[in-house]
């Protein structure tokens, strides 16, 4: 999987969900996916930008949540993922991983 997959697949999943009234991105050692869910529809982009919450993790973690090999709490348990700023908005975010 690559970021850009990742974009995408955030993408198609804002198609589905309200936006969520925050900002937030997903970090990889790759690159980043900056999503804008404060407006009446959902941004996103794969640039750094300033968010209100970011989850640190590798493209391998992403995979494996979306794929339910890994629960998120078990992930933040683990230190496989590492949340920075606002962990109410961190746990607003299950529809996305």
């Amino acid at each position: 999987m690559t970021v850009q997959e990742v974009a995408n697949d955030v993408r198609e999943i804002s198609d589905r969900v309200d936006p969520i009234g925050h900002t937030f991105k997903f970090v990889f050692d790759e690159g980043v996916v900056h999503v804008d869910g404060t407006g009446a529809s959902t941004v996103v982009k794969e640039e750094e930008d300033e968010a209100e919450c970011a989850l640190h993790m590798k493209l391998k973690t992403y995979e494996k949540l979306k794929s339910g090999k890994l629960s998120a709490t078990m992930a933040l348990m683990l230190g496989k993922v590492r949340v920075k700023g606002d962990m109410a908005i961190a746990l607003k975010l299950q529809n996305y991983v």
